[in-house]
């Protein structure tokens, strides 16, 4: 048996459009009852929020079966012995998620933790108190790596590009949670209950997506949907200096190319 890590922007819809081929390919699991995990690096919505804008697209998966960075990074700080307060830079998604876990989400005493992920309302306001913390020994956790996001009207700036800022004023690097790196890949593969060679990981991004799954063990395939893209592919392929198991044009490729191989 083989399960599925699926990323979501770029992957299965950009923005408020739903990219060909994902509602099929999610009905496709379904139906011969593969395991999957939706997993995405964005942290701004809840889970149930990420099924609901689904539900909206015409996909329909249970909330259950989405993971985000943001839960991925509460996961982490509870397995840290650090403390209990954290001074977020993020949203809503991310702030449950946190709250959820038990941390205390306080923008103004010191904390034991600053944890960012994509705002939508950052600052210089935020910059500074984000570096005075960090300054005051509070640990940099990174939801996401991401610099730059598919939506509606093109490519906006992610999470990582919020955290260059932060970086280059405080000096301080960050754990970072999201894809590529291994602590979400491990947590994902574990709610799978699969061995990571079994596991395939599918998505739009070759720094992300398929690097992440790559340095899991997992198998990997890269769909042209979003930021790797026809014309860019073999640009995006060289400066990751990673290779994907498969290049799909999109997820009826991939579906064709998975059943070929099982006849």
């Amino acid at each position: 048996m083989k399960g599925f890590l699926i990323d979501l922007d770029g992957t299965l819809y950009r923005g408020h459009e739903r990219i060909p081929g994902a509602a099929q390919f999610i009905q496709w699991l379904q139906d011969a009852q593969l395991p999957y995990l939706l997993v995405t690096n964005n942290s701004s919505r809840t889970p149930e929020a990420v099924a609901e804008h689904l539900q909206e697209l015409g996909i329909a998966v249970p909330a259950a079966a989405v993971y985000t960075s943001a839960q991925a990074a509460a996961q982490y700080l509870t397995e840290q012995s650090r403390g209990r307060s954290v001074h977020m830079i993020g949203e809503a998604g991310l702030q449950l998620a946190l709250e959820e876990a038990g941390f205390a989400v306080d923008g103004t005493t010191v904390c034991d933790y600053v944890v960012q992920g994509i705002d939508r309302s950052f600052s210089y306001a935020k910059l500074t108190e984000a570096v005075r913390q960090l300054a005051g020994g509070a640990a940099y956790v990174l939801t996401n790596p991401d610099r730059l996001l598919p939506s509606d009207g093109g490519l906006m700036p992610g999470a990582g590009t919020l955290a260059a800022s932060i970086t280059a004023a405080s000096g301080v690097e960050p754990v970072v949670i999201g894809k590529p790196s291994p602590i979400i890949m491990a947590y994902a593969i574990e709610r799978l209950g699969l061995p990571a060679a079994d596991v395939w990981v599918i998505g739009d991004n070759v720094h992300t997506d398929i690097r992440g799954g790559a340095v899991a063990g997992c198998l990997t395939a890269l769909v042209l949907t979003g930021v790797a893209t026809p014309d860019n592919v073999e640009a995006q392929l060289a400066s990751a200096g990673v290779t994907p198991d498969r290049i799909c044009r999109d997820l009826f490729d991939f579906i064709e190319q998975f059943e070929r191989e099982l006849r």
